[in-house]
């Protein structure tokens, strides 16, 4: 069954209540003052089935609203989520105050869909009748409920008449509405709070995204508190199951959860999904009325059931007039949970009147304003999914956009954002990365080829400088470019299936990249090397060595280097360099003195290799560091 929210909106005593519950036999203003005063002062619910015109029935959850201007607040809280709103006009006042602020709103709000009610109708002529219905075409023209678009119908609330004819426009409207989307995550703005006897904490609100099972676990934003919930109403009716679009009363449970901890303003959402925010990029529009709105002016902010006082930072601009759109962020004095694709109405902080509104485009900005912002949110407000999913990737750089980042970024789904991802992959657009705790990383192909071109830059460089040098290690190569693990793997991956580098070991060089000397480093390396050899393990220092070299000392040290990265010497202390032949020689004759015995003391190494103390413990230090022996007192074991 289809399930449509229907809001009121119009000025007070123009019969928005009493038109609900002709509607739905409900009477909507549920407190006692409301009753004594005769006036909405909070919002009101009701509900009702009619059969749509294919004959299947559709569910009408139904929003009273207050009408009276001090009160437009409680008025807020209840349309942000409303599919369909029966605007009101009493014949025989027309058009009032609170009728056209309300109208705002609702074009703010980007509400689609309407019926205007001329209520009262009972009480004016023919003539008159006919003079209210040329007002409301006049200032309705153009709008969302343009007469020569939406339906108008006149009806007496204290007769009856009309009513038949607005349950059948209510059932075709209704019709037309497209279904909320019941596969995103679940979001339910909370307007209602209360306790039941025998069940405990219950709370109201409009389903607008999602849908939620009973049992399910679900988070309580923006104070990131667990609950269970263990009960749902739908329409006044237990289901196992609410749906995106219906009226959702759920009985929670959980440490701290009491009518005390939660209040009209907080969402219930999909657990460990989501991330409130102090501060979201939006497109904003000011009323024609309103005054010119200067940067950093103060406001408030609503966005479905919560309210907060908020800064507005504009983009790009000192101010904006009167009819004027722009990007700006809204700086909030609390946590709110918003996505892109929220709506919201801004008003005046003093006096407090509705001035315009607008819709989230990111509620996660990077820190700092950036020349390209106002580039980026012209994507996110009128870009295709590929696009937005794109300059999200692209705007994080090396760092990249994991999969969880993306989705509380957004608000899609996980299959929503894998399809884009595995799209803009074919086009390549986007690289992969490994799959890490925050999910799979994607970093924008861009990004990934500027890093690789630096990269080969980055290698040639130290291959010239470094001319005796095989190679560089990877994580000092990584350090220089500044890049993250992720981002220089992918571009070091890349490189190695275009053959355009090598790895060995840690090592990285240039394909092909090959060690040339001159004749004199070639003699040296050959007499360093002899030298150590030669020596076996009573090796002179390396200050010794280098002084009978033609070499200047830095050539000299990089040939050093080279034979130390080559492993043909071995460095076993700060001071004493060994030939890779007497090291291994070194093993063998401990191997074979294991045959006599298990341990071997300093005295007899010394016996052993004919070495003095000098040597003697670096080269048992060494044995221990290779796990050959192990000390034991003043002992080594043979291992």
């Amino acid at each position: 069954m289809k399930s449509i929210v229907v809001g009121t909106a119009g000025h007070i005593d123009h019969g928005k209540t009493a038109l609900v519950k002709a509607l739905t036999g409900i009477d909507a203003d549920r407190l006692q003052e409301e009753k004594r005063r005769g006036i909405t002062i909070d919002l009101g619910f009701a509900h009702l089935e009619l059969p749509g015109p294919d004959g299947e029935k559709i569910r009408l959850g139904f929003v009273d609203v207050p009408g009276h201007e001090r009160f437009v607040r409680n008025m807020l809280a209840g349309v942000g989520g409303i599919d369909l709103v029966l605007f009101v006009i009493a014949a025989d006042e027309s058009i009032k105050p609170q009728t056209r602020e309300h109208f705002d709103i609702c074009r703010l709000l980007a509400v689609r869909r309407g019926i205007t009610v001329l209520t009262k109708a009972d009480l004016v002529d023919e003539e008159t009748l006919a003079v209210a219905r040329l007002e409301v075409r006049d200032f309705l023209r153009g709008s969302f409920l343009d007469p020569d678009q939406a339906p108008v119908v006149a009806v007496s609330l204290k007769t009856g008449a009309g009513v038949d004819e607005l349950k059948r426009e209510l059932a075709r409207v209704a019709t037309e509405v497209p279904a909320k989307d019941s596969s995103a995550y679940f979001r339910l703005p909370i307007d209602r709070v209360f306790t039941m006897k025998g069940f405990g904490t219950v709370i109201t609100g409009t389903l607008v995204a999602g849908s939620v099972s009973k049992e399910s676990e679900v988070e309580i934003f923006p104070q990131r508190r667990r609950a269970r919930e263990r009960g749902i109403e739908v329409h006044g009716q237990s289901a196992e199951m609410a749906n995106a679009g219906q009226r959702t009363a759920l009985n929670l449970a959980g440490p701290d959860i009491s009518t005390h901890s939660l209040a009209r303003g907080m969402t219930l959402a999909a657990s460990g999904v989501f991330e409130p925010t102090r501060r979201a990029d939006v497109s904003l529009t000011l009323l024609q009325g309103a005054r010119p709105l200067r940067d950093r002016a103060r406001v408030h902010l609503h966005a479905f059931t919560d309210e907060t006082v908020a800064e507005v930072v504009l983009h790009g601009a000192k101010e904006i007039r009167p009819g004027e759109s722009a990007f700006a962020q809204l700086c909030t004095a609390h946590p709110m949970l918003l996505l892109p694709g929220d709506r919201f109405i801004l008003r005046q902080f003093s006096p407090v009147i509705t001035i315009g509104g607008g819709i989230v485009l990111d509620s996660a900005p990077l820190r700092g304003k950036t020349p390209a912002l106002n580039a980026f949110l012209s994507i996110l407000a009128n870009g295709n999914p590929s696009e937005v999913l794109q300059a999200r990737i692209a705007r994080r750089a090396t760092d990249g956009l994991s999969l969880r980042q993306a989705i509380a970024e957004t608000g899609w789904s996980r299959g929503q954002i894998e399809s884009v991802a595995s799209e803009l992959e074919k086009r390549g657009s986007l690289i992969r990365g490994p799959v890490i705790k925050e999910g799979e990383i994607w970093i924008d192909a861009g990004i990934i080829g500027n890093l690789k071109r630096d990269f080969l830059e980055e290698l040639a460089k130290f291959h010239q400088q470094n001319p005796l040098v095989s190679g560089i290690g990877g994580e000092e190569l990584r350090e220089k470019l500044e890049a993250p693990p992720t981002a220089y793997n992918a571009a070091l991956n890349s490189l190695l299936k275009e053959k355009k580098v090598d790895l060995s070991g840690e090592q990285v060089r240039a394909a092909g990249r090959s060690i040339v000397m001159n004749e004199d480093e070639a003699e040296s390396k050959r007499i360093i090397e002899q030298a150590f050899r030669g020596a076996g393990l009573k090796v002179p220092t390396l200050k010794e060595v280098l002084a009978g070299l033609k070499l200047d000392p830095a050539r000299a040290q990089r040939i050093v280097t080279l034979l130390l990265r080559e492993k043909v010497l071995v460095k076993v202390s700060e001071d004493l360099v060994f030939h890779r032949d007497s090291l291994q020689s070194l093993r063998q004759a401990v191997a074979n003195y294991k045959i006599k015995a298990s341990k071997i003391d300093v005295a007899g190494f010394k016996d052993l290799t004919g070495v003095t103390r000098k040597y003697a413990i670096p080269l048992l230090e060494y044995l221990d560091r290779e796990r050959i022996t192990r000390r034991v007192g003043d002992e080594r074991v043979i291992v």
